[in-house]
């Protein structure tokens, strides 16, 4: 791949993918994150809650007996009995804070799960609701990384992160107050060291999040391009473009890892520089400690409760440091995740939607414009009657505006200007799912999901039984090479139905469509890819099934359309013609000149 190529490969992932989102960090953003909590608030942790507190003051109290009490009491009346009782008191603690700590590790998995689930749950729920227009902007690897690397990574912050802060701040503060306790003065001679290290973290702090922004674009563009390879490999095997392709991953791959690298470089400055705090704050305890010893400030017994407070101080601050790093992940994440459950549907539903019951299937166009960007009208001013159950054809050069219209109908997208009606009902006051459930779409490229061929059938009527299944196959004509595979209609089929032949994968979207049994029927370049005698078996299952219902179809090939009722020749978004297949061919216009070149392709051939 020339620098040319790869230049404009990596400008198109650039705009395919995610942008960075710049926002400070801010605890709103956590809080609502934190939400997902609530449902387990009363069940699960205050259990977690309980474990930690029991852990945290077993942690608090053991260093008091062991220096202020054993020590200073052992030095000073040499009561050996009582040391056996305070080792076997403090062994009995130890014991409760592992149970503490068992408690809080076990539940907190079990909630940072539950919380998973949820988030991911929500999150593919809300993107099935979005519009058309929210996956023309993205691509199927970038919305595939919000759903499983952003929520996986907010896994660690959920099972740890969130308890472990709440646990450090509770034992920071105890151990603040018990230093100040034991020696005021010995206590501010260490804190010294503080404000500089809450300045120096000031300042790494956004350079380390941004730089796991940058981590999660990267995943999100290798990902894109690894769907995008795997969907795409017959074409790229086909153009021989293995090596490039190849090329371009590696490239990738490599600015993921150098994305990592950097992310845990600017993390991992944070501990070192909380150990070097702590030396800092040990030579700071041997020198004035010390002193305070021979001047009578200070018991040995005190003092040795002191060091280990200092050392429990700087672990929890070490740990904090680790915590921040996931709460930077987590904001990153969780930007992300939000920034698509703020997504609103670009075809929003009104809130008192009507619910279409069965309609008779009359579908009209009041002065339609509608345009997917600001740079080209699609549709300009488009007026049109499909009557009820009249078959109808929309007929014209590629980007005349034909699947434009059909999308409309479904409501997949909104006009920018003017109405569309069915039975003069304004789409945008009806609801969806009323209205989807009266419409069934054959698409050119058929869509397959992996199971069974009678679970592919059903997909549009989950309901429907298997002699239902199987009487929609057979009126399309699909019986006959069902039968013949290995398991007939319990045969598994791949993803995207790999194992039939396009022909076949078009058969079964047929018999899916025709079982929902819709009052509208879209046929978008349905038989383009069906060989002449499978396309007229499907031509006289038509004839039966399309009686008392709205057909509208799409089609390049004319011979398909020659009995619609009325047909539509479209040029540029505008409608040029319109009537009958005879009464346009009498006109001699774009319609005639269409089937002429057509027949014309077809003699030479």
């Amino acid at each position: 791949m020339n620098d040319k190529q790869e230049s404009r490969t990596l400008k198109r992932f650039h705009y395919s993918t995610d942008q960075a989102i710049e926002k400070p960090f801010n605890w709103k953003q956590m809080t609502r994150l934190l939400q997902y909590m609530k449902p387990y608030a009363k069940t699960i942790l205050p259990i977690a809650v309980f474990g930690m507190l029991l852990s945290t003051a077993v942690r608090l109290l053991a260093p008091i007996l062991i220096g202020s009490y054993a020590l200073d009491h052992i030095i000073e009346f040499g009561d050996m009995n009582f040391l056996f009782i305070m080792v076997a008191v403090i062994a009995g603690l130890y014991v409760i804070s592992w149970v503490g700590n068992l408690l809080r590790i076990k539940y907190m998995n079990k909630l940072g799960q539950y919380i998973i689930f949820d988030l991911r749950t929500a999150l593919f729920n809300h993107i099935q609701r979005l519009s058309h227009r929210f996956f023309d902007q993205r691509s199927a690897g970038s919305i595939l990384v919000r759903i499983t690397n952003d929520v996986n990574s907010l896994q660690d912050l959920f099972t740890n992160g969130v308890i472990n802060l709440l646990m450090d701040i509770i034992m920071l503060i105890g151990i603040i107050a018990l230093l100040f306790y034991i020696s005021p003065e010995l206590t501010l001679a260490i804190m010294i060291v503080l404000p500089i290290m809450f300045f120096i973290s000031t300042r790494l702090r956004r350079n380390i999040r941004r730089s796991w922004q940058d981590v999660r674009l990267k995943q999100s563009m290798l990902n894109s391009h690894l769907n995008e390879s795997i969907q795409g490999i017959r074409v790229t095997q086909s153009y021989t473009q293995e090596k490039p392709n190849i090329g371009f991953f590696n490239k990738i791959n490599g600015q993921n890892y150098e994305s990592w690298r950097n992310a845990t470089q600017k993390s991992a400055m944070f501990r070192p520089f909380v150990e070097m705090s702590g030396a800092i704050g040990t030579a700071v305890l041997l020198w004035y400690g010390v002193f305070l010893i021979q001047t009578g400030g200070l018991t040995i017994g005190e003092f040795f409760t002191f060091s280990l407070f200092l050392g429990m101080f700087w672990e929890p601050i070490s740990r904090l440091g680790q915590v921040y790093n996931q709460l930077l992940v987590g904001m990153a994440s969780s930007e992300r995740i939000f920034e698509f459950l703020d997504e609103l549907p670009s075809v929003p539903e009104q809130e008192h939607a009507v619910e279409l019951g069965q309609v008779e299937g009359h579908i009209e166009f009041d002065n339609v414009e509608f345009a997917y960007d600001s740079k080209r009208k699609a549709l300009q001013s488009i007026n049109l009657e499909m009557r009820a159950g009249q078959t109808i054809a929309l007929v014209g050069h590629t980007g005349s505006g034909k699947t434009t219209i059909v999308n409309l109908i479904s409501r997949f997208y909104d006009p920018t200007s003017g109405t569309v009606k069915i039975d003069g009902h304004d789409l945008r006051d009806v609801s969806l799912d009323s209205l989807r459930k009266q419409v069934s779409i054959v698409l050119q490229d058929t869509f397959i999901f992996s199971g069974t061929i009678i679970d592919n059938i059903r997909f549009g009527k989950p309901d429907a039984s298997d002699e239902e299944c199987k009487r929609a196959a057979q009126t399309v004509g699909a019986d006959k090479f069902i039968k013949q595979l290995a398991n007939g209609y319990e045969t598994e089929v791949e993803e995207r139905g790999n194992i039939l032949s396009v022909g076949e994968r078009q058969l079964i979207s047929f018999a899916r469509a025709l079982l929902a049994d819709p009052q509208i029927l879209i046929l978008d370049e349905a038989t383009a890819s069906i060989d002449t005698e499978t396309e007229q078996l499907i031509q006289r299952a038509l004839e039966k099934l399309l009686h008392g219902r709205t057909a509208v179809m799409i089609a390049h090939r004319l011979s398909t359309i020659r009995e619609a009722d009325h047909i539509f020749v479209l040029e540029q978004g505008e409608i040029l013609e319109q009537g009958s297949h005879d009464e346009l061919i009498e006109q001699r216009g774009e319609y005639y000149a269409l089937v002429k070149s057509q027949f014309a392709a077809l003699d030479a051939g």
